[in-house]
Formats: C-alpha cells, structure tokens, sequence
C-alpha cells in the first residue's frame, strides 16, 4: 500500500497536476481575461507591501530559475565543468539566501492580509490559502538545507534530477528515483506540485502576463481643460 501511495504521489500526482496548470490556465485566460490580474491591496493599504513585495519577489524569482536549472539540465552537461557535490553546495548557499528572503517577504505579506482587517475583508480563500501554501513551501525549502548538507555526495540531488527529468520526458520509473529520499524533499515536492494544481485558479496567473504591447505603443498625449482653455 505505501509503495502504491509513493507511486501515485510522485509517478502519476505530478501529471495531474501538470494538466491542471496547463489545460487550467488556457481556459482561464480564454474565458476569464478580466479576472486575470494581481489584485493589488495597495489601495486599501501600502503599510508593508513595498518591503514585502520586493523580499518576495527577489526570493521567488531566484528560487524558480534556480529550480528550473538545477532540476532539468542533465548532468551529463555539467559534469565537465562543475562537480555534482560543488552544484549542490551552490544550490544550497543561493537557495538558502533566496529562501531566506522569500521567507521574510511572505511573512510579512500573510501577516498583512490577516492582520489587517480591510485587506483580509476583500481576500478570497483562495487567496489567503496559496499564500499561506507558498509561504509553507518557502520554510520546507529552508528545513532541507541540513538534509542536503547530510549528503556530502550529492546522490539525493541527482536522484531529485533524475525524478523531474523523467516527468517532464514522459519516462516511466520517476517515482523509483525519489523511493529513499528524507522526507522532508517528498513533503517539498508534493507541496509544490499541489501549488501547481492549484495555479490556474489563483492570483499566481499574473506572473505569465509580459507587458510586451506597451514597448511599441504610441506614447499617449494628456492634455489638460486648462491648457484647452
């Protein structure tokens, strides 16, 4: 029963929710355009938004490219240039300082929303829920650096690649390269594909949108009654 547990969570969960996030996200933007946006609070308050913003936003950023590199570029690539034990100790020094900022800007983002009676009156669930699963995701992050460190081989970060690659290449065994990892990466990993299944239906939809029309718009022309006057 475990084995069968472990095989859906991490062989056939992260195609559902990968189906969700595609599939989600089309559909959102094809028929709920107007709901396609931020929805900032600074309107009702700016009192720790600028500083929780940029924390976050830093934090987010970097965890993602980082994620997105160490997880998908094969070794085979690297291997001649960099060692694995080297790539994981630069993950973790760059992950940990991202996580860490990204961990202070959440906190102060969720302590804002609920702390602040206006600002929580006008959030959703839905809202004040992915941020509270970003902000756990965040400190789960932060808890695997001691575990990583405990590998001084790095098998567990290659066994981690070799995880994603295989998802993302439709290849069958994903789950069995995961099958000892410390619990604490299998609760990071379930979490994030859970943010993923989650992401059409959230505020998250914002970070795809590149305001790329504005760059070759004519410049608009603001004149006053006065002037006209």
């Amino acid at each position: 029963m475990i084995d069968f547990i472990h095989s859906f969570l991490f062989g056939i969960y992260p195609y559902i929710a990968l189906v969700s996030l595609f599939l989600g996200t089309l559909i959102r933007y094809d028929r709920e355009q107007y709901s396609w946006q931020a929805s900032s609070s600074q309107i009702l308050s700016d009192k720790g938004l600028a500083i929780g913003n940029i924390f976050f936003h830093l934090g987010i950023i970097f965890i993602f490219m980082g994620h997105f590199v160490g997880l998908l570029t094969p070794h085979a690539l690297y291997e001649h240039f960099i060692k694995a034990e080297q790539k994981q100790m630069l993950a973790i020094v760059a992950g940990g300082i991202a996580g860490v900022f990204g961990f202070i800007g959440l906190s102060i983002l969720l302590s804002r929303r609920l702390g602040n009676a206006r600002i929580r009156a006008t959030s959703s669930p839905l809202d004040i829920l992915i941020l509270f699963l970003l902000w756990l995701q965040m400190m789960l992050g932060l808890i695997t650096i001691p575990f990583s460190l405990s590998h001084h081989d790095a098998t567990q970060m290659l066994n981690l690649s070799q995880w994603a690659q295989h998802i993302l290449t439709f290849r069958s065994g994903a789950a069995d390269f995961i099958k000892d990892a410390d619990w604490i990466f299998k609760c990071h990993l379930f979490l994030g594909l859970t943010i993923l299944l989650l992401f059409p239906f959230t505020r998250l939809v914002h970070m795809l949108s590149i305001p790329a029309k504005y760059l070759p718009r004519p410049l608009q022309i603001v004149r006053s009654r006065q002037a006209r006057r």
